[in-house]
């Protein structure tokens, strides 16, 4: 399709040099001016982790505001999804082995650049006059240009429409392997996303902090079963791994072959899309946050990068011990191949689960941020047409091949990211003390 092809060439040429050593840089950057705050800050995370969860009381300053855990598990219902699972073995198949690493090494920068999101939406948000807490993206970009703040918000409001549209149709093609109907999974899945958003924002946390941890208990327990299961292949999986990160991937099987640019950039790539780190709407959640101690905040933002990098590489090293990833076509059926080919009887069920889990917090996560930004930007108009919109667009994704959905959201990542990263940059400049860390 002439379409398709058009956008690959926008990602692949036009984008894929500039965007990312921006991104990249960017987060190389911030992690030296936080001081590697990923590693220094561990313990300080795990402490606030650990705290007891207190009710809110009439007492709080700040209304309508919901509490630090469950601003941490809504933004981690949206990082932690389909990406994890699938964007790994996209970014193999599209850059080679060698591009897990990358993937891995932007997690890590990328954490830093998280932090730097999460500080500055918590030091520009607004009350509305309902006396709600409003914050992200649109907040501080408007501090830098409100140009670049408006631009991006029209950006997202596509982004996380199309990105919801993205998981819809990874479960689809997935369940239509079961002879599910692709229009019947995506009917439920509008029907699921209407009644959660429903309830709001404390909703969408407590929902998103049950369904988080036992999703990521299933899918690493069996995960780990199969890769154990084969420790030779899970070596040499390792080696392939660092020699081709460096090296250009040679094609075999179903797989093309690779440059050492297009390696790192299928890495980073999917890298932003695991963790949303660049591109800021993680920040929406913790912008919410009944906290008054901006730092703690944003460790917890940072450092729950971890279970991204812990999933994406067990993801990674799933379909390249299995051998999947150079069989075949594109597709985004990959991880669950190999687990219905490698995993005992019940395994291919547990990841049917899981990434069900996966897909229905990351819909419910985008669908919140996005309708936060449509607030934003539109004000007087009813969020309600947000809803639609972007419940017609989860059930036309659940529908559409998987090649044109992930072409089109590559691009419309590098139109939202570049604007965010370069105010990024601007506020750690202009501000500094703003992201200073204090025992």
């Amino acid at each position: 399709m002439p379409f398709i092809a058009f956008l690959t060439w926008v990602n692949g040429t036009l984008f894929a040099v500039p965007t990312t050593l921006l991104f990249f840089g960017a987060a190389v950057f911030f992690t030296f001016r936080i001081k590697f705050a990923q590693v220094t800050q561990f313990p300080r995370f795990i402490k606030i982790l650990t705290q007891p969860v207190q009710k809110q009381s009439d007492a709080d300053t700040i209304e309508k505001t919901i509490h630090p855990l469950h601003a941490l598990f809504t933004a981690m219902a949206t990082t932690i999804g389909m990406g994890n699972l699938v964007g790994p073995t996209i970014a193999i198949f599209t850059g080679g082995p060698g591009a897990l690493l990358w993937l891995v090494l932007y997690i890590f920068f990328g954490a830093a650049t998280k932090f730097v999101e999460v500080i500055s939406a918590l030091k520009t948000r607004a009350v509305t006059v309902d006396g709600a807490i409003i914050g992200g993206p649109l907040f501080y970009l408007k501090t830098v240009s409100p140009f670049i703040a408006y631009w991006y918000g029209i950006i997202m409001i596509f982004m996380l429409a199309s990105w919801s549209s993205l998981q819809a149709n990874t479960l689809s093609g997935i369940l239509a392997l079961h002879n599910i109907p692709t229009w019947l999974t995506g009917m439920i899945l509008v029907l699921f996303l209407v009644r959660m958003l429903s309830g709001g924002a404390e909703r969408v946390g407590a929902v998103a902090s049950k369904l988080v941890p036992l999703m990521f208990v299933l899918y690493v327990s069996v995960a780990l079963y199969i890769l154990l299961s084969n420790p030779a292949d899970l070596l040499n999986s390792i080696i392939m791994v660092f020699k081709s990160a460096i090296h250009p991937s040679a094609a075999i099987g179903g797989f093309l072959g690779t440059t050492f640019m297009h390696a790192v950039q299928s890495g980073l790539y999917q890298g932003v899309f695991i963790t949303e780190a660049g591109i800021g709407t993680a920040s929406i959640p913790h912008a919410v946050a009944r906290t008054n101690k901006y730092t703690d905040q944003a460790i917890l933002a940072m450092c729950a990068t971890i279970s991204d990098m812990t999933l994406a590489t067990l993801s990674g090293l799933l379909v390249l011990v299995t051998g999947v990833w150079n069989t075949g076509s594109f597709r985004s059926t990959l991880i669950y191949e190999a687990f219905k080919l490698y995993a005992p009887g019940f395994g291919s069920y547990v990841l049917l689960i899981s990434l069900s889990l996966f897909i229905l917090t990351t819909i419910l996560g985008n669908s919140f941020n996005g309708t936060q930004i449509f607030k934003s930007v539109t004000q007087k108009v009813d969020h309600r047409f947000y809803i639609i919109f972007i419940t017609g667009v989860i059930f036309v994704g659940s529908l559409m091949p998987a090649t044109i959905v992930w072409e089109l959201m590559e691009t419309i990542l590098a139109c939202a990211m570049v604007p965010n990263v370069l105010g990024l940059l601007t506020l750690v400049i202009r501000n500094p003390d703003w992201y200073r860390i204090s025992a």
